[in-house]
């Protein structure tokens, strides 16, 4: 079963890296922020690398927003450390999703090709998920997109196309 906007959004506990240590992180320890949950197909590739950067360059623009940055593949923690070294340190945890348990719960993962495509989830203080989007494997996503829909959630309002920050909204729902 997939997620589905308005839903609490599936639990989970993931070994992650962050600051290259291998913790065990869990939704549950981000009761009371919101959540952005990213996934994507896997370490090593071409596309993962510049969504996976940028997530991490834009993190403090996300904190800003109460907002904890999380991103999952199905590749193990060694295989992230391993990547890391290549790719620099991130400021937030890469989760591995060994088991695709995760994927699979989201509604994200590729059975025939055991990987993940591009999901990203905004989920709420309350752990309901408010936002979800997938992308085929070959197209990245816009971390920019991500942002201005979060900030559209965090205004309570009915937000109009191509709302952005500053500009009037359609008033309480």
């Amino acid at each position: 079963m997939s997620v589905q906007v308005g839903r609490k959004g599936p639990g989970f506990s993931m070994q992650g890296i962050i600051r290259n240590e291998i913790r065990d992180i869990h939704l549950d320890d981000y009761s009371g922020k919101w959540v952005v949950l990213f996934f994507y197909p896997g370490d090593f590739t071409f596309v993962c690398p510049t969504e996976v950067t940028e997530f991490s360059e834009r993190c403090d623009d996300f904190a800003d927003l109460n907002a904890q940055v999380l991103g999952v593949s199905v590749d193990s923690v060694y295989a992230h450390q391993a990547w890391l070294k290549e790719l620099g340190e991130l400021k937030y945890p890469l989760l591995s999703d060994i088991t695709k348990e995760i994927s699979r719960s989201y509604g994200v993962l590729v059975e025939s090709k055991g990987v993940s495509l591009r999901g990203a989830f905004i989920i709420d203080p309350e752990g309901i998920v408010r936002y979800q989007v997938v992308h085929d494997m070959n197209i990245g996503r816009s971390v920019d997109e991500v942002l201005r829909v979060l900030k559209a959630l965090q205004t309570g309002e009915l937000c109009p196309v191509e709302w952005r920050p500053g500009k009037p909204t359609l008033g309480k729902t």
